[in-house]
């Protein structure tokens, strides 16, 4: 076990041969020449656990070669970004982007990469921007959630540093809300692009593409299939091809392109039931996501499939109430979920999270004097 010791705790009991220094382990191999392992393109390069829909883990099985192609390729065609570029990818290091946006595809591309341990908000919520701007990132890579905590705090953080360098603000890991692309674009300054992809995936399903080509993008859009994906929408009750702006289960034909999982880790069998068997007479991958598809062909994902409340018959996903909700301009974070009902079934109760209660409060305060 590798240890930073940040000198917290002084008295902290540590295991010979077990618990090795970190500082005196980098001392030691400070010099040390690493030869490069040739391996066969298709040997496991990393497997990566995900919960999914199953509940039950899933170890995701990588391979190497169609994975360093993959993310090579994207880091041109995506993200933009040369050799000598710098990318800042805000993700836990142990996630999906973490691997392939920290690690590996910056450095294939050899492009500087930054690791930022620690919160969006210390020692202060422009700590990020301030990064950027002392380390002239080109490109940067976070989450939605991230952006809405931001969305909670002082907007003058948000231009305190000087961002002229960045160009492209991508966010993926859940469903970015067209009120926070929209926010964080008009305080930076900067392009916003959506991305939508998975753990099992590796890289991303869709996304705006700019490397390829520079196309109008739409808030609460993750555009359009990237190169590789044969996207289908699924109809879940009739199984055939959803139609414009009719909602369906996001799907892949397969093969998957380069940097998708080639398996379950020990468990061929159930990689082909839990990703391939979603629709019986058709062999598609299951993202196990809803999502719509307009005129233009753009994209948009509305949450888990598993994710539904069913009100009187009705089933409502919770990202589009998420969404209205997330519309007011005093709310900084919402989440929906169903809560039983004796009557309809379920109904929706939305958990907000405001940017400044007080102000709340004193709105309530006012009403009350009203009414006396």
């Amino acid at each position: 076990m590798l240890i930073v010791d940040r000198g917290l705790d002084k008295a902290m009991a540590r295991t010979p041969g077990r618990d090795v220094d970190y500082a005196q382990a980098r001392a030691r191999h400070l010099d040390a020449k690493v030869p490069c392992a040739w391996l066969e393109s298709s040997e496991p390069s990393y497997i990566l656990y995900t919960s999914g829909t199953t509940g039950k883990p899933k170890g995701v099985q990588r391979d190497t070669g169609g994975y360093a192609v993959a993310l090579a390729s994207s880091m041109r065609r995506i993200f933009c970004l040369e050799p000598g570029d710098t990318m800042f990818t805000t993700s836990d290091i142990g996630w999906v982007v973490g691997h392939s946006y920290i690690i590996y595809a910056p450095l294939i591309n050899g492009t500087t990469t930054i690791m930022y341990e620690g919160l969006p908000i210390r020692p202060d919520p422009g700590i990020w921007w301030k990064i950027v701007a002392d380390r002239k990132v080109k490109t940067m890579f976070s989450s939605p959630t991230a952006i809405r905590v931001l969305k909670k705090q002082d907007p003058a953080y948000m231009k305190a540093h000087d961002v002229s360098t960045l160009q492209y603000l991508f966010l993926a890991g859940e469903p970015l809300d067209e009120p926070t692309a929209r926010w964080a674009s008009d305080s930076l300054g900067v392009a916003i692009v959506d991305n939508y992809w998975q753990t099992e995936t590796g890289w991303p399903i869709l996304s705006a593409q700019p490397g390829v080509e520079e196309t109008p993008r739409k808030f609460g859009s993750p555009s359009f299939p990237v190169y590789g994906y044969d996207v289908r929408l699924v109809n879940e009750t009739t199984g055939a091809d959803a139609g414009t702006d009719e909602k369906g289960v996001l799907m892949i034909a397969p093969p998957l392109p380069p940097g998708c999982m080639t398996t379950v880790w020990g468990d061929d069998a159930r990689f082909v039931k839990t990703y391939f068997s979603t629709f019986r007479d058709r062999m598609l991958y299951s993202t196990f996501d809803w999502a719509t598809r307009d005129a233009d062909g753009y994209y948009f994902v509305l949450g888990r499939t598993d994710d539904v409340i069913n009100v009187a018959g009705h089933r409502l996903g919770t990202r589009e109430i998420e969404e209205a909700v997330q519309a007011h301009s005093g709310v900084a974070e919402v989440a929906v979920v169903g809560v039983a009902d004796p009557v309809k079934g379920q109904v929706p109760v939305a958990f907000a999270v405001l940017k400044d209660p007080s102000k709340l409060a004193t709105r309530r305060a006012r009403r009350r004097c009203a009414r006396k």
